[in-house]
């Protein structure tokens, strides 16, 4: 194997290939272990945080802001930073340092936009599709809490605690600890616990692409500030920009409204404003989402991972990298959050 030595003290019988792959099992499964544990944390935290503010005010949970705060402060202020400290436990390997120029990086920003907005909809479509089948709608949690919400909490929450947590967790410390089996790998793994981390199929779809995109741009930057940013910003046009908007067109009154011509009439010429606006931000993320996909078709060919110092031969890869405990462990509970959310 390249890069792999056998020890001027081996037994005859040694197999270096099987000590590799051994090892880098060992390793898999160390690490999803680790963010197992950190899962477990953060929902003993977030529970723990829910069941003392249901004590001290019982009202405090029906308030969609105050119960966001509630619960999401302590599993960034505590159950994340633990879950940091037990992955830390795991050597990682310094990635190289290239700066993105202000050409590539818009180019970055356009193309994970796009891949974000795509896949949205398609996640969209299947829980649409999964509901039709089992009878009820999926309730799309995220959305129902991003609506409800003060545009405060969702900026504090949405656009600086979450991107700032979630890409140290799943690209600096994951992909550190990933990179030296390649890029590919950690990439891939790099979205998918992200997507998975994220506990619903809704947003599964779009922040496993996201993850990608995110993962890939750190393996060839080593520079973590270039995903947060991405990941700011993207986060202010779904939970800022979008629910402004929402709330300027009175989207419950345009649903009331349809059906019927009068009602159609009344709610145009009241809401004349709200309607233009809309439709300015409808072609503006028109102009993103198809400046994405034509930027990525045009890079695509340029977009390859370089192998790592250890490589996992072909076949062996799955095996090696996802049947182990600790990844079990961690992508089995999240799938069944998932299909409980999709089927309760």
């Amino acid at each position: 194997m390249e890069n792999q030595f056998t020890p001027a003290d081996a037994p005859p019988e040694y197999d270096p290939l099987n000590s590799t792959l051994k090892q880098a099992k060992k390793h898999f499964s160390r690490l999803g272990l680790m963010f197992f544990l950190g899962t477990l944390l953060i929902f003993g935290v977030q529970t723990g945080a829910g069941f003392i503010a249901g004590t001290l005010n019982p009202d405090a949970l029906s308030n969609t802001t105050l119960s966001l705060l509630i619960t999401m402060i302590p599993m960034y202020a505590v159950g994340m930073p633990v879950m940091g400290l037990l992955i830390c436990k795991i050597p990682g390997a310094a990635i190289e340092k290239k700066k993105l120029s202000a050409k590539q990086w818009l180019i970055a920003f356009l193309i994970c936009y796009s891949g974000m907005y795509i896949s949205n909809i398609a996640g969209s479509i299947i829980t649409q599709i999964i509901g039709i089948l089992k009878g009820s709608p999926v309730i799309n949690t995220i959305e129902a809490i991003a609506t409800d919400t003060s545009l405060f909490a969702n900026l504090f929450i949405m656009v600086i605690c979450a991107p700032i947590g979630e890409e140290i967790l799943f690209r600096k410390l994951l992909i550190d600890r990933m990179v030296k089996y390649g890029e590919g790998i950690s990439v891939l793994f790099s979205g998918l616990l992200f997507g998975l981390f994220h506990g619903n199929l809704n947003q599964f779809v779009y922040a496993f692409v996201l993850g990608l995109c995110f993962g890939f741009i750190y393996v060839k930057t080593g520079k973590l500030r270039y995903c947060i940013f991405l990941h700011m910003l993207i986060n202010f046009f779904g939970s800022i920009v979008g629910i402004f908007i929402y709330d300027l067109l009175h989207y419950n009154d345009l649903i009331n409204a349809l059906g019927n011509q009068a009602d159609m009439v009344s709610y145009v010429s009241n809401n004349i404003t709200g309607i233009l606006v809309f439709c300015a931000y409808l072609l503006f993320v028109f102009g993103m989402v198809i400046a994405g996909i034509v930027l990525f078709l045009a890079n695509i060919k340029k977009m390859k991972f370089a192998p790592g110092e250890i490589i996992i031969p072909k076949g062996k890869r799955f095996s090696t990298a996802f049947l182990n405990v600790g990844m079990i462990l961690f992508t089995g509970f999240y799938v069944i959050i998932i299909l409980l959310q999709l089927f309760l």
